[in-house]
C-alpha cells in the first residue's frame, strides 16, 4: 500500500531525507479523506435549521417540506451499494473524483434553484453525487494508510467527521441561515469541493477487486425497495395506514427488498458479497448504524422544531444551541470512543456508547413548553452527543474489521447506506409519530403542549431504538481473531 510513496521518496531525494515524504503525502491524504467525508455527512442536517426560511422562500407545502431532507438521504443511502462496487471496479481515485464533481454542482444549482421542486431534485442529485464518493473514501483509506498507528489515525479521524459533521451541519445551517441566507447552506459546498479535489492525488488506489461486474437487479431491488419504504412511511402522517398508496408502497417495499435478498444469496456476483457480511460484528454494526441514524436525525429535527416553534428561537440562535451537542460529539470521536475500545470489548464499547445515548435522549422526553434551556436541553445534547460520537466511531471500527482491500468500498457503503436510510426513515417514521401523537393531545391541551408531546414521544422512541441497537451488540459482536481478513483489526481502528 506504500509502495507508490516509497518509489516516490526514491525517485526525488537521498534515502536518508526520504521518511518525510510519505508523512506529508498521508497528511495530505487524510485530510482530504476527512473534508470529504465531512461535507457527504453534513449535508444530510444542514438543511434543517433552514427548511422553515426554505419553505417561505419557495413555498413549499409543508407535506413536501420533510423531503428536501429526504431526497439527499434516500438517494444517497439507496444508491451506496451500486456505487461501493463502481468504485471497485473501475477505480476508486476516479469514481471518487466524479462524485465529488456531481456533489459540487448538484449543491451550486440547488442553491440557485428557484423552485421547491427544483431543489428537491438537485437534493436528489446531490445525493447522487455523495453516494459515489462516499464508499470511496474509505476504501482510499484503507489503501492509503498502512496498518497500525497510521491507520488508526485516519480512521480515528474519518469516525470523528462523520459524527461531528451531523451535529455541526445544525449549528452551520443556523449561522449561514441567518447572515447569508439559506442559499449559502449549498453554496458553501463548491470552494470546498475544489479543495478536496486538487488533493485526490495523495491516495493510492489500492488492490484491485476480483469481481468483475455489477449486481444491476441486485440494485435496482434495493434502491426501490428502500424507496417505496421511505415514501410509505412519510405519507403515513398524513393519510393514514390505510391509504392504498401506502399499502402498495409497503407492500411493493417488502417484494423489492426480499427479492434483493435471493438475488444476493443465489447471484454468482451478488452487491454483498458473502464474505463481506460473513462476520457477524460487521452485521450488527451495520444494524447499530442504522438504528442509531433512525434515532438521531428524528432527534435533532424534533430539537429545532422546539427551539424554533416553542421557544421561538431564531435559526441562528437555534444553531448555536447544538453546540453543546457537537461538544459532546467531539470528545467522544478523540477520547471516549477509543477509551472504551482500549479498556472493554467491542460488545461492551458499543453497548455503553449506545446506553449514554439512550440517557441523554430519555432526558428530552421530559421537555414541556417551560423546559429550561440551559438546565436541561443544554445538558441533555452533551450526553446524547457523547453517546453519539462513541457509537459512530465504535461501530465504524467494527464494521470494516477484517475486509479485504479489494471489497473495502463495499464493506464501507453498507455502513453509510444503513446510516443514510435510518435517517430518512428516522424523519419519516418518527413524524408520523410525533404528527400523531400531537393530533391525539390537541382535542383537550393547547396548541404548544400538544407539539411539545408529540416531539416527546418522537425522542421515547428514539430510546426504544438505541436500546434495540444494545440487544443487537450483545446478541451479534464477537471478538475478533483477525482471521477473515486484515484490513482494520479492532485494535487498529481504537489505537
Amino acid at each position: 500500500m506504500t509502495g507508490n510513496a516509497n518509489e516516490e521518496a526514491a525517485a526525488g531525494a537521498p534515502a536518508a531525507v526520504a521518511d518525510p515524504v510519505p508523512d506529508r503525502r498521508l497528511g495530505v491524504a487524510m485530510w482530504v479523506i476527512a473534508f470529504a467525508r465531512f461535507l457527504v455527512v453534513l449535508d444530510g442536517t444542514i438543511m434543517i435549521v433552514a427548511l422553515p426560511s426554505i419553505q417561505d422562500a419557495l413555498k413549499i407545502s409543508p407535506s413536501n417540506l420533510n423531503w428536501v431532507i429526504n431526497a439527499y438521504s434516500l438517494t444517497f443511502g439507496g444508491l451506496m451499494l451500486v456505487a461501493g462496487r463502481v468504485g471497485d471496479l473501475y477505480g476508486r481515485k476516479k469514481i471518487f473524483r466524479v462524485g465529488l464533481v456531481l456533489f459540487g454542482a448538484a449543491s451550486l444549482l440547488g442553491g440557485l434553484a428557484p423552485t421547491g421542486g427544483a431543489l428537491i431534485a438537485f437534493r436528489a442529485v446531490q445525493g447522487v453525487g455523495a453516494a459515489i464518493a462516499t464508499p470511496g473514501a474509505l476504501s482510499l483509506l484503507v489503501a492509503t494508510f498502512p496498518e497500525g498507528r497510521p491507520r488508526t489515525r485516519a480512521l480515528g479521524l474519518y469516525g470523528g467527521m462523520t459524527g461531528l459533521a451531523s451535529v455541526m451541519g445544525l449549528v452551520l445551517g443556523g449561522v449561514l441561515t441567518t447572515y447569508a441566507g439559506w442559499r449559502w447552506v449549498l453554496l458553501v459546498n463548491v470552494p470546498v469541493i475544489i479543495g478536496v479535489l486538487l488533493g485526490v492525488n495523495a491516495l493510492d488506489e489500492g488492490a484491485p477487486a476480483g469481481r468483475t461486474k455489477i449486481d444491476l437487479p441486485g440494485a435496482a431491488f434495493a434502491t426501490l425497495g428502500a424507496g417505496s419504504l421511505v415514501y410509505a412511511v412519510d405519507r403515513v402522517g398524513e393519510h393514514g395506514w390505510s391509504d392504498a398508496a401506502v399499502v402498495g408502497c409497503l407492500t411493493g417495499s417488502a417484494l423489492l427488498l426480499s427479492l434483493f435478498v435471493a438475488a444476493q444469496r443465489i447471484g454468482r456476483t451478488p452487491m454483498v458479497p458473502r464474505e463481506v457480511v460473513g462476520d457477524r460484528g460487521r452485521g450488527g454494526a451495520n444494524i447499530v448504524t442504522l438504528l442509531m441514524s433512525t434515532g438521531s436525525f428524528a432527534t435533532y429535527f424534533f430539537l429545532t422544531l422546539y427551539m424554533q416553534q416553542i421557544l421561538g428561537y431564531s435559526a441562528l440562535r437555534t444553531g448555536l444551541m447544538y453546540l453543546p451537542l457537537a461538544v459532546g460529539f467531539g470528545i467522544a470521536a478523540g477520547g471516549v470512543g477509543p477509551q472504551l475500545l482500549a479498556r472493554t470489548s467491542e460488545r461492551a464499547a458499543l453497548s455503553l456508547a449506545l446506553a449514554l445515548a439512550a440517557a441523554g435522549t430519555a432526558w428530552f422526553g421530559f421537555l414541556t413548553v417551560h423546559s429550561s434551556m440551559y438546565g436541561m436541553v443544554m445538558p441533555a445534547s452533551l450526553v446524547t452527543g457523547l453517546g453519539l460520537g462513541a457509537t459512530v466511531v465504535v461501530s465504524t471500527g467494527i464494521g470494516v474489521r477484517g475486509i479485504d482491500g479489494s471489497e473495502a468500498g463495499i464493506g464501507s457503503a453498507l455502513l453509510t447506506a444503513g446510516s443514510q436510510i435510518g435517517g430518512a426513515l428516522g424523519l419519516a417514521g418518527l413524524a408520523t409519530v410525533a404528527v400523531t401523537a400531537t393530533r391525539h393531545a390537541a382535542k383537550g391541551t393547547p396548541l404548544p403542549d400538544a407539539l411539545v408531546h408529540g416531539y416527546t414521544a418522537g425522542f421515547r422512541v428514539a430510546v426504544g431504538l438505541y436500546l434495540l441497537g444494545i440487544v443487537v451488540a450483545l446478541v451479534t459482536v464477537t471478538p475478533y481473531d483477525g482471521r477473515r481478513g486484515s484490513a482494520a483489526a479492532p485494535a487498529e481502528v481504537t489505537g
